[in-house]
């Protein structure tokens, strides 16, 4: 059970990283730039997904081995609906409720950690780990 709290930590902490990309490349892309709401999630939830990648594949999870072609598209799978769902509330947020763009970016947020901790432990990198010492 230390071990799965130990996976969750970081996993958060990578979370943290992944927003703070994510925030950061959307409110330049938007207030910067004056790109749609629409075209800088996709963008930014693109850099998150990669900074996502990188380090839960190698630090949280550990997961052993190359890149696997199954994986990376699992991974993308439980990406898409990921960003599906909160690109779903960020628009849904900000055109039905009338709230601002990072406010709505912000709880857009929440949508987004829940469907990838639990896809990613679940599903994509549920194979062999590096160490058995997580």
């Amino acid at each position: 059970m230390r071990r799965e709290w130990r996976k969750m930590a970081k996993f958060a902490f990578v979370g943290a990283m992944n927003t703070g990309v994510d925030f950061a490349v959307f409110a330049a892309l938007v207030y910067g730039f004056g790109a749609s709401t629409g075209w800088a999630q996709t963008v930014s939830y693109l850099c998150g997904f990669l900074n996502s990648y990188v380090w839960n594949r190698s630090w949280t999870f550990r997961t052993a081995g190359r890149i696997d072609v199954r994986e990376l598209t699992r991974f993308g799978a439980v990406n898409a609906l990921s960003f599906l769902l909160a690109t779903a509330a960020l628009l849904g947020l900000q055109k039905g409720l009338d709230w601002s763009p990072l406010a709505a970016k912000a709880a857009s947020i929440v949508v987004s950690l829940a469907v990838n901790y639990v896809g990613s432990r679940l599903w994509v990198f549920r194979g062999e780990t590096a160490s058995a010492q997580e």
